[in-house]
């Protein structure tokens, strides 16, 4: 299964560089406050990563990128004055043409400001059809009400944006286990026969009691037993950058750990909604859900 991103550099510049062979891609070039810019955009689509690089001749103090209503805070990469980010594409988002609009703040001088677009094209996702209890379909007021909190919760949590945490500007981050992944991350999902929301995370086939790492470096925020997800844990990588580790069978940390990549943090189960046992791994991205294979992606290289 191939998973790619979309790379825009700034050097006084914004370059695209495809990384999907046979993926569309469209040239553009226009001046912005004085800026001699170019980019090569590739589209991309629901639930991809955008690996967004930045480039001045200039002391940086603070960059950052918005798009689809989303901030992205940069970080410094190297002595060279690179600086780096991640924008997700949310798995809900229409087909369109969206502008990325970049801020760079320097010492002692006015910022400096560019504007480029993205191009998003449709993506048709699965359908899955899943019988699970009842009570996971229509579940009582009082049930209803734990619910809502623990979304509430989540969501609040999501918002949240801390400093990055990786030990390197973007280590690379590993699938928690080893099995495969059922692609079933956007999946429309009916339940017992009853549409439900789209699936905002990547299964994986592993049997229960199978260890479950990190994927990447963090603090945990979250450790407890969700209505849904059942026993759930939720690391914080940085940067706005969550993922949400489902299902288990067992977890072995708390919150307010901090861990490395490749530390165990649970065993695979069959706990809150499901119908075997299996992994489930979501991410947040700026509070957009994205392929956590399209970060594997992102961050490998």
């Amino acid at each position: 299964m191939t998973r790619s991103f979309a790379w825009v550099a700034v050097v006084m510049m914004i370059t695209t560089v495809p990384m999907m062979i046979g993926s569309s891609v469209a040239a553009f070039s226009q001046g912005d406050l004085g800026l001699d810019t170019s980019i090569v955009a590739r589209a991309i689509q629901p639930g991809e990563v955008v690996r967004l690089d930045v480039t001045c001749a200039c002391e940086v103090v603070r960059a950052t990128a918005t798009v689809l209503g989303r901030s992205a805070p940069l970080f410094p990469m190297d002595a060279r004055g690179v600086w780096r980010g991640l924008i997700g594409i949310d798995v809900e988002v229409n087909p369109g043409t969206y502008p990325i609009e970049i801020v760079v703040e320097r010492t002692g001088q006015p910022p400096l400001a560019a504007t480029r677009e993205l191009s998003v094209t449709a993506k048709r996702f699965p359908i899955r059809r899943l019988r699970v209890a009842d009570r996971f379909v229509n579940p009582d007021p009082e049930t209803i009400t734990r619910i809502q909190q623990e979304a509430v919760r989540l969501e609040a949590l999501f918002q949240i944006v801390t400093a990055r945490i990786w030990n390197e500007p973007f280590q690379a981050f590993r699938a928690p286990v080893a099995e495969p992944a059922t692609g079933s991350f956007g999946a429309r999902s009916v339940f017992n026969g009853q549409p439900r929301s789209v699936h905002g995370g990547m299964d994986f086939g592993s049997e229960a009691g199978t260890p479950v790492t990190a994927p990447g470096a963090g603090t945990v925020v979250l450790a407890q037993d969700l209505y849904f997800t059942g026993n759930t844990v939720v690391i914080d990588h940085g940067v706005g950058l969550y993922s949400v580790l489902a299902h288990l069978s067992t977890v072995g940390v708390s919150a307010g750990d901090g861990i490395q990549r490749g530390a165990i943090i649970g065993q695979v189960g069959a706990t809150g909604r499901v119908t075997g046992a299996h992994l489930h791994w979501g991410v947040r991205l700026n509070g957009a859900r994205i392929d956590p294979l399209s970060l594997i992606a992102a961050l490998d290289k």
